[in-house]
């Protein structure tokens, strides 16, 4: 079936077409919005609308009106079709959550200008107030902006890790740094339990090496709040878009993009705000020469692992 639709004031027409996904469920229906071009039709992108949830329309923005349900779209895990991207991309400027590919597995994300966002993707994922979200990073500039950096090094003669850490991004890392003030309060925690640092608050920083995360960070032109994609009852991570639309579309999530199944392989997570960079989850980042492994045995004062 085909609607033909004629805006006012002489703007183009627009076709939408409507058919039924080959998706088992049948709660799915497909939808492709075809925009005109010089050689014809094309088509924009292809979508999927579930059922409507309750909880999307009770948690919305103000300024976010879409009330029809999960946008869905598949998009190649190369990158090589991100116009289809854009309508994510104004989304997520609305303040909606959804979840987007990374070179490790999915991530729920949001827009970090919008409080009422993160509030949301906490109540989705049911992230509790004291644990911490990520930060997924076009570059190392964002880092900089939303936490005080890397080491620069220490009068005990450790030399500048920045220049270790560059060669492990875009990667499978994940580097907790303390946060600056231009970090959303929301976002953050309060760091160990350690009185040393007791005081500091600190956030999980990455830069995904996957071509339609970094395209939709470069259309965003700016960073997105994040947090991985589990199960909610067996805590293990869900690899499968499809899965994952049926779990959390109905809590809530505005959108998904769909680049495939992902490998049940998390981010490295090094701890950068002690003495050594140390690893505290050891993921599909492999462990560097300057980062210390939570089962090492060596003392940390006998080490130096930012010696080149």
């Amino acid at each position: 079936m085909a609607l033909e639709v004629k805006p006012c004031g002489g703007a183009a027409a627009v076709l939408l077409s409507f058919r039924r996904s080959l998706n088992p469920f049948p709660s799915r229906l497909s939808f492709q919005a075809i925009e005109p071009t010089s050689q014809g039709f094309r088509r924009f992108t292809p979508l999927a609308v579930v059922k409507r949830s309750p909880k999307r329309l009770k948690y919305s923005s103000p300024l976010f009106t879409k009330e029809d349900g999960l946008l869905y779209v598949e998009v190649d895990p190369l990158g090589v079709d991100s116009w289809k991207l854009d309508p994510v991309v104004e989304l997520l400027k609305q303040g909606a959550v959804g979840v987007i590919p990374t070179d490790t597995v999915y991530a729920i994300a949001c827009d970090p200008r919008s409080n009422s966002a993160i509030e949301r993707l906490r109540r989705i994922k049911n992230v509790e107030i004291f644990k911490p979200l990520s930060i997924l990073c076009r570059s190392l500039r964002d880092i900089d902006t939303y936490t005080t950096g890397f080491p620069r090094g220490n009068a005990q003669g450790f030399s500048n890790v920045f220049r270790a850490v560059k060669h492990c991004l875009p990667g499978p890392y994940t580097f907790i740094l303390t946060a600056s003030k231009a970090l959303p309060k929301q976002c953050i925690r309060y760091g160990t339990t350690t009185s040393k640092y007791a005081s500091r608050k600190n956030v999980g920083v990455r830069m995904p090496d996957d071509a339609v995360c970094q395209a939709i960070l470069e259309k965003m032109d700016a960073p997105l709040i994040s947090t991985s994609v589990k199960s909610p009852k067996e805590h293990e991570w869900i690899i499968d878009p499809v899965v994952i639309a049926d779990i959390y579309g109905p809590e809530g999530l505005d959108f998904l993009v769909d680049a495939g199944v992902r490998v049940a392989d998390p981010s490295t997570v090094v701890d950068m705000t002690g003495s050594f960079p140390k690893i505290i989850r050891q993921g599909k980042g492999p462990k560097q020469h300057w980062m210390l492994a939570e089962d090492d045995a060596v003392e940390e004062k006998d080490l130096n692992p930012y010696a080149a």
